[in-house]
This record gives C-alpha cells, sequence and structure tokens, in this order.
C-alpha cells in the first residue's frame, strides 16, 4: 500500500528527507512545507536537486492538512508542541528528527497529555529518530544485546574528524577550538544528557534495566604542535580535540555511556585511540563485542553523504509508524525498521 507523507521543512536533513521519499517505491509525496518565502511556491524535486514532481512548496499549515496525508516527516529546527498537536489530531502520523519526542517520560506532564490526545482523537502515533540519537543510542545496542544475557557496561564513542571540514565560524567561534584550554566554555557539556539521555533511557528500560540517573561531562585535548586544518590553523597549547561524556548510571556505575569525540587532529595531550569518523560500540558482559563502523567516503563527498545518516531512518519508519497504535511510540515499541529499496 502506498502511503501518502508530506515533507516538512527543507534544511540539510529535511532536502534529504525529501529526496528519500520521492525516490520510495512505496511513499507518494503529497505535500512539502517549507518556513522560507523564497521556496513558496517552488516543485519540490528542483528543491532537492530531482526533475519536478508537480508538487509545489506551500507555507499554509492549513493547506498541507487538508492533503490528508498518512504520515508527516516534522524536521523542523523546534519543536513546536502545538503544531504537532494539531498535526495528529487531524490525522496524520509523525515521524520526527526532533530528540523532545524519544522518550515521553521526558516531556512535561502537560505537553505529553496534549500530545497523546492528540494521538486518540486522530488515531496516530508520533516517533522520534535519526542517527544519533537514535541508530546508534538505540537500535543498533538492541541488536547487539539480543545476542546477552548479562550486560555490565555497553559504550558508544562517535568520532568526527573536522580536518577537513572548511568551516571556521563553527570550529574556532562556535566549538571552541583554537581555543585556550582555560578559556573553553565549559558549558557546552550540559546539553548531552539532554540531547542523548532519553535514548539511553529508551534503550535501558527495554533491555530491563532501568537507569537511576543520567550524567553529562567533558574533556578537551591539547594540540601538541601547530595543526594545519582546511578551516585555518590550530596553534599548539590550545584546544584540538573534544570529548562529550553521557553517562546511564545505574546501581552507582555507568551502564550505558555515549561519548561524542570531536577532533581537528591527532597531535593531542590524551589517549583517547581516536578513529576515523564513525563509531564504536563496545559491549561488556557474558557476550563481549567490540564492533567498529567507518565511512568510506571521500572528503570531497562528505556534503553529500552525512544528511542520509540522519534522513533515512525516518523515512524508512514510516510504515512502521503508520501501522504502530495511537500515541508517541518509542524504538523498542515499533517492529525492526527494515528499508524497503526495490
Amino acid at each position: 500500500m502506498t502511503l501518502r507523507v508530506v515533507q516538512w521543512a527543507t534544511g540539510n536533513i529535511g532536502t534529504r528527507s525529501l529526496r528519500a521519499v520521492i525516490e520510495h517505491p512505496e511513499l507518494e509525496l503529497v505535500g512539502l512545507f517549507v518556513y522560507s518565502e523564497a521556496k513558496e511556491g517552488r516543485d519540490a524535486g528542483e528543491l532537492c536537486g530531482l526533475p519536478p514532481v508537480g508538487v509545489a512548496a506551500t507555507r499554509d499549515v492549513d493547506a498541507v492538512l487538508a492533503l490528508k496525508p498518512d504520515c508527516v516527516l516534522y524536521m523542523a529546527d523546534r519543536a513546536d508542541h502545538d503544531l504537532v498537536c494539531r498535526i495528529l489530531s487531524a490525522g496524520a502520523n509523525i515521524v520526527s528528527t526532533r530528540g523532545e519526542y524519544h522518550r515521553p517520560d521526558d516531556l512535561e506532564p502537560e505537553v505529553r497529555a496534549r500530545i497523546e490526545a492528540a494521538c486518540e482523537e486522530g488515531g496516530t502515533s508520533l516517533h522520534s529518530t535519526g542517527s544519533s540519537p537514535g541508530f546508534i543510542t538505540e537500535a543498533l545496542p538492541i541488536v547487539l544485546t539480543s545476542i546477552s544475557r548479562r550486560l555490565d557496561s555497553l559504550v558508544i564513542d562517535e568520532f568526527a574528524d573536522l580536518t577537513t571540514r572548511n568551516s571556521p565560524e563553527l570550529l574556532f567561534n562556535v566549538m571552541g577550538f583554537g581555543k585556550a584550554p582555560e578559556k573553553f566554555d565549559q558549558r557546552r557539556w550540559a546539553h548531552g544528557a539532554a540531547a542523548f539521555g532519553p535514548s539511553l533511557r529508551v534503550t535501558a528500560s527495554a533491555l530491563g534495566l532501568p537507569l537511576d540517573d543520567v550524567t553529562s561531562s567533558g574533556e578537551v585535548g591539547v594540540a601538541t604542535k601547530d595543526i594545519e586544518i582546511a578551516a585555518g590553523t590550530v596553534p599548539a597549547g590550545t584546544v584540538a580535540a573534544q570529548r562529550m561524556v553521557v553517562s546511564g548510571m545505574r546501581g552507582g556505575r555507568p551502564l550505558l555511556q555515549f561519548r561524542a569525540n570531536w577532533y581537528c587532529g591527532t597531535a593531542i595531550d590524551q589517549d583517547w585511540e581516536l578513529r576515523s569518523s564513525g563509531w564504536r560500540v563496545v559491549v561488556q558482559g557474558d557476550t563481549p563485542l567490540d564492533i567498529g563502523i567507518t565511512f568510506p567516503v571521500a572528503p570531497e563527498d562528505y556534503a553529500a553523504f552525512t544528511p542520509g545518516l540522519t534522513a533515512h531512518r525516518p523515512v524508512n519508519a514510516v510504515a512502521a509508524v503508520c501501522a504502530a497504535p495511537p500515541g508517541i511510540r518509542t524504538t523498542p515499541e515499533l517492529p525492526q525498521i527494515v528499508a524497503r529499496l526495490g
């Protein structure tokens, strides 16, 4: 059965999602919502680099809901709970990349109640997923531990090699690379628990090991020599690497950990076993595992490749979410997401 889909927003991730919907054999793009006046009225295919498909972008919410889509791929740059409730109550399911919806218990009680009421009214469900959090913090750990009967710990390392990223404003002014370590803004670590905590809690609860707490911390690595990267120079003695650590605590020790490793070079004063961009998952228990995932993509192709990491899983989840019972649905509550490629 072909499912009618609306793509909501066309940022970096949304544009890739839009293309995936158009190319999907079992999805039909019926609408496209945009926030930019410059994009309004333009053909959806044109906006994602494909031939015209006869669907014009609009900024009219009523017009989108009048299309009666089966699902809305909600990829806005912020979570608008009022709008989400309006979509759900109108009878459209939602798959979102917004982290606010990963775990119902982490929503404000009033917001959760409103969303669940909207789901009941519309007979719809809401699911949040992506690559990180999502695939790497929920889907893959659940699969890896499916051969275990005892879990001592599970540590996820995410690696981002920024040496070829030619974004001086982002790296030096926003992320703080190239600064003296004493001037580095330690408040950067504070968002870790909020961003990844709900996802880690979902996984832990699915395994029957609910977490007592989630904490976040971090540290930096200092360049031991001048490092030349695409964005400029990282001088010796300044921040060249960062590690944010989000720990899901149980019984006074970390049970699940997510560590984000961003680095502009490996000549640093830390022994972090930095790898090329990708992930590493280490499972300790009665079936220990050490899984490495890298991205064999040329640097010049990264801009085209990376949006798919986040965009494709929500698109692949549309059918499962449309078939789910009404409510906010987490990864363990859905069947395994299988990509329909043919």
